[in-house]
C-alpha cells in the first residue's frame, strides 16, 4: 500500500535518531535545562534573528495552542481564528476548556484577510454592550493553513498591523511550517514570523521530529512564569533533553528546510501526475497537502492499493480527497501512484 493519510506516519529523520541513540544513556538533568536544550535554543534564536527570544519545547500542536492560547490571554478574553482553523474543528474544544472562547470568522481557502478581521473588530467595539461579550484579545492563523495555503509577507503584515492597531496578540500555528518556508513562491522567513507575530510555533512533529513543537514568544515578558504555566498545564516534559536534542538536530546545517523541501516536492510530482490526466487540484496549494475532486469510481479503485483521506463527505458522483506527502515521501512512492493512475 502506499499511504498518503498524513505527515506524520513515519517515526524520526533517522539523524535524530542516531542522535537518540548516541546519547540514550547520558544522563542529564531534566524539563528542559540539558545542554542540548539550551543550543537548541541558541540555534532558533538565531533564526529568527533575535536572542530576546524566548523558546520552549512542547510535544504536540493542540497542546503547543491550547498552552499558548491559555498563557498569553486573561479572564474572559477571546481568540479570533477561521472558522476552518484547527482550533475551531479539531481539537474537541481544548482552546475553550482553557476558558477562552473562539471566535471564528469567514475564511478563503483557509485564509483570514487583514480587512475582514479589522471588519469584525470595528463593529465588535461600535456595539455599546461589548463588554458583556467574550473580548477578543488574539488573532490565531495557521502557516501554513488546513488547506495547505500560505500566507504573503504582505499578507502577514497586513494582519500584523491590525492587531497592533487594536492591541491584539498574533500567533501563528506552525505545526506544518516547514513546509510552508519550503513553499514555492513563498517569501516569508523565520524572521518574519518573528518580526510580526507575538508567538509562534515551529512544528516537528509533522516535519521530520518523532513528536515536538518549538514555541517561540516575543520575549519573556509577554507570559511571565510561561514555564510554570507549561507545568501547570500538565505539558512539561521530564525528558526534556529528548525535545531539545532533536530541534538541536533539525536546526543544524539546515536539516529542517530540506525536511520540508522533500515533502513539498514530492507534493509538486503528485499534483503533476493528476494534472497530467486531467485531475486539476480542488485549491491550489503550494505545500504538501493536496486536493483533488475525483470520481467516485477513481477514488474506489485508488482505494484498492492507496490510502488518502475524503475532505468532508462523500459526493454522489465526485467527492474532494486530500493526498499528504512527507519529509520522509520517497520520490518511488510518486512514481508507483503514476503507474497506477495509468491504470484508470
Amino acid at each position: 500500500m502506499l499511504h498518503f493519510d498524513s505527515d506524520y506516519m513515519e517515526g524520526a529523520h533517522p539523524l535524530i535518531m542516531e542522535r537518540l541513540m548516541q546519547t540514550n544513556l547520558e544522563q542529564t538533568v531534566g524539563y528542559g535545562m540539558d545542554p542540548y536544550t539550551r543550543r537548541a535554543v541558541a540555534l532558533i534564536q538565531d533564526a529568527v534573528g533575535s536572542h530576546f527570544a524566548d523558546v520552549h519545547f512542547l510535544v504536540g500542536g493542540t497542546q503547543s495552542n491550547a498552552t499558548v492560547i491559555g498563557a498569553l490571554l486573561r479572564g474572559s478574553d477571546a481568540v479570533i481564528a477561521a472558522d476552518t482553523a484547527h482550533i475551531n474543528v479539531h481539537e474537541a474544544g481544548a482552546i475553550e476548556a482553557t476558558g477562552h472562547k473562539v471566535l471564528s470568522l469567514p475564511a478563503t481557502e483557509g485564509k483570514l484577510s487583514a480587512s475582514k478581521i479589522e471588519n469584525y473588530l470595528e463593529n465588535f467595539f461600535k456595539d455599546d454592550t461589548w463588554e458583556h461579550m467574550s473580548i477578543p484579545a488574539m488573532v490565531y492563523i495557521s502557516f501554513p493553513t488546513e488547506y495547505g495555503t500560505i500566507y504573503s509577507r504582505a499578507e502577514l503584515e497586513s494582519i500584523s498591523n491590525v492587531c497592533k492597531r487594536y492591541s491584539l496578540k498574533l500567533f501563528v500555528d506552525g505545526a506544518r511550517l516547514g513546509y510552508g518556508l519550503a513553499a514555492r513562491g513563498n517569501d516569508v522567513s523565520l524572521k518574519d514570523l518573528f518580526r510580526c507575530c507575538d508567538a509562534f510555533y515551529i512544528g516537528g512533529t509533522k516535519v521530520g521530529t518523532m513528536f515536538g513543537e518549538a514555541v517561540v514568544l516575543k520575549n519573556k515578558s509577554l507570559a511571565p512564569n510561561f514555564f510554570s504555566y507549561i507545568k501547570r498545564s500538565g505539558a512539561l516534559l521530564a525528558k526534556g533533553r529528548l525535545l531539545g536534542l532533536q530541534f538541536e538536530t533539525m536546526f543544524t546545517d539546515g536539516l529542517y528546510l530540506e525536511c520540508g523541501r522533500n515533502g513539498v516536492e514530492r507534493a509538486m510530482e503528485l499534483r503533476e501526475a493528476f494534472e497530467s490526466k486531467g485531475y486539476k487540484p480542488a485549491i491550489d496549494s503550494p505545500t504538501n497537502q493536496q486536493f483533488f475532486e475525483l470520481p467516485n469510481s477513481l477514488i474506489d479503485n485508488l482505494s484498492k492499493d492507496v490510502t488518502f483521506e475524503f475532505w468532508g463527505p462523500r459526493g454522489k458522483d465526485k467527492s474532494i480527497v486530500r493526498f499528504v506527502t512527507s519529509w520522509a515521501t520517497p520520490a518511488e512512492s510518486i512514481e508507483k501512484l503514476k503507474a497506477l493512475l495509468n491504470n484508470f
